[in-house]
């Protein structure tokens, strides 16, 4: 088998790892096209809002970066790392754990997303069902919704007792205070977004066909209900807003900077370093004479439709 000249190798390696890069920055460009359209049809974007759209980029790859960091510490020093994310539909939530995992090891840094519980579950301890998800040592967990469902939806839509949510209110400070007390850093997001943004994004899914999986009877109903929700996270902040367990509310209407400013914040809530590693060598493949590689037959390759 024939070789390039190790300079060529090089020089077509780089080729590859930039090509492979932009690659990737476009595919995050592509998901970040809100209104799919095609031919020519999209609005043209102002200058204002183009010099945003880069620096958005510009500062998400740098603080994803600055995540990888973390990921290397919290598994270099064994932290167990919790955050919640709590909110409306439609807030945002699931977009800023995106970006935070887009680029870290799903076996350090993992999304809880549970549904509903079922008959067993129902029976069970409250705080039970989350427990079984909470961090080992080097682990950080991003609880797509929480034990505050109970403050939350299942209030206002009848799923508990009002004794059953005062119980929750009087045991959540002493629950919190326990995982901190066993080592794990708990930070806890409430994304916040206002009647005529959630109209909009609603109006948004149902009228795009790769969103509209997202919308569930549950959905539309807390729509009707914006003014039991608001009722329900007023008395939830004030009654699990703690010193030692804060809530930090992110202002999520631009979805953009909801994101960028609550992986700001989460970065500042670990006194992470970066973790120094050995540098990497490839080593040389092991060959050997006798090896001959066995031809596929043409019958198990996907077909090339493209």
């Amino acid at each position: 088998m024939n070789f390039t000249p190790d300079t060529d190798l090089h020089a077509d390696a780089l080729r590859r790892f930039e090509a492979d890069l932009v690659d990737g920055f476009d595919e995050e460009l592509e998901q970040e096209i809100d209104d799919r359209a095609f031919d020519g049809a999209a609005p043209p974007r102002s200058d204002e809002a183009q010099a945003f759209r880069r620096t958005y980029f510009r500062e998400l790859f740098r603080l994803q970066g600055e995540l990888a960091k973390l990921q290397d510490w919290v598994q270099a020093t064994g932290q167990k790392v919790v955050v919640l994310f709590e909110g409306r539909d439609a807030a945002g939530k699931g977009g800023a754990i995106k970006r935070i995992t887009q680029r870290l090891n799903p076996r350090i840094c993992r999304v809880a997303a549970l549904p509903a519980p079922n008959d067993r579950e129902r029976t069970q301890w409250y705080f039970q069902r989350y427990v079984a998800h909470l961090p080992a040592a080097g682990e950080i967990v991003l609880f797509d919704r929480s034990w505050y469902n109970r403050a939350g939806v299942e209030r206002v839509m009848g799923f508990c007792t009002d004794d059953e949510v005062e119980e929750f209110f009087r045991t959540v400070p002493d629950f919190e205070r326990m995982l901190m007390r066993s080592g794990i850093v708990l930070v806890k997001y409430w994304f916040s977004i206002t009647d005529e943004e959630q109209h909009l994004r609603f109006l948004g899914r149902i009228h795009d066909p790769l969103k509209q999986w997202k919308l569930s009877p549950m959905d539309l109903e807390s729509r009707r209900l914006w003014e039991e929700y608001t009722r329900a996270k007023e008395a939830m902040l004030e009654r699990t807003h703690t010193p030692d367990s804060p809530w930090w509310v992110v202002q999520a209407v631009d979805k953009k900077k909801a994101r960028l400013n609550c992986i700001a914040h989460l970065l500042a809530q670990l006194p992470y370093q970066e973790v120094p590693h050995p540098p990497v060598e490839l080593p040389a493949r092991v060959r050997h004479a006798d090896y001959i590689r066995r031809p596929v037959p043409a019958e198990m390759y996907v077909p090339e439709v493209y």
